[in-house]
């Protein structure tokens, strides 16, 4: 009896100690009318897929550090195809230039369209929290977006793996098109 108790304890006292949680918060989607999941997959499969990293949301730490750090990381939470993720620009432009562009403290009147089309504006960074803006281009339109954030202190660590792999989950949404979210998200 005397060891059950002794036990019993013990499990209070576990579930007592308090645990970080590294999940990433999500907040609205949208996808452009000409998005299909289908034209993403033949850009990507068995190919180089271009990302653009903008901003950094570890100041202490130099860019090319954060994207070496990062790369890993996107590389193992990527989508379905068989692709590489990659920073380089082709030595040619594309027919159709896909890319995912990653924004990092973008400032918040920030549209996935103006992303696609080369504007950068960024809020202050917030130490220990990453906010992010994914944009899935493909030339100059928006064809998805999705915004998040997690607590992260290092492009490597718990809360970045989890921002990434649920921001790939819908910025990429393999569904059909009727169960997606269209609307006018995006200005064009």
């Amino acid at each position: 009896m005397r060891s059950i108790r002794k036990i019993l304890a013990g499990l209070i006292a576990a579930a007592a100690i308090p645990t970080t949680a590294y999940s990433a918060v999500l907040g609205g989607s949208f996808y452009d009318e000409r998005y299909d999941y289908r034209d993403f997959y033949a850009a990507a499969n068995n190919k180089p897929f271009r990302v653009e990293l903008l901003g950094n949301p570890y100041p202490s730490l130099p860019p090319s550090e954060v994207a070496r750090r990062l790369l890993p990381v996107l590389q193992v939470n990527k989508p379905p195809p068989n692709l590489t993720f990659t920073y380089d620009a082709p030595a040619e432009r594309p027919r159709a230039g896909h890319r995912l562009v990653l924004v990092f403290d973008p400032a918040n009147d920030l549209t996935a369209g103006a992303v696609c089309n080369g504007t950068r504006r960024f809020k202050p960074a917030t130490a220990g929290r990453v906010y992010a803006l994914a944009v899935y281009c493909r030339d100059d339109v928006a064809l998805s977006q999705v915004a998040g954030w997690a607590t992260s202190a290092a492009p490597d660590d718990t809360g970045m793996n989890s921002l990434m792999k649920d921001m790939f989950n819908v910025v990429f949404e393999r569904s059909t098109y009727g169960s997606q979210q269209h609307g006018h998200g995006f200005a064009r």
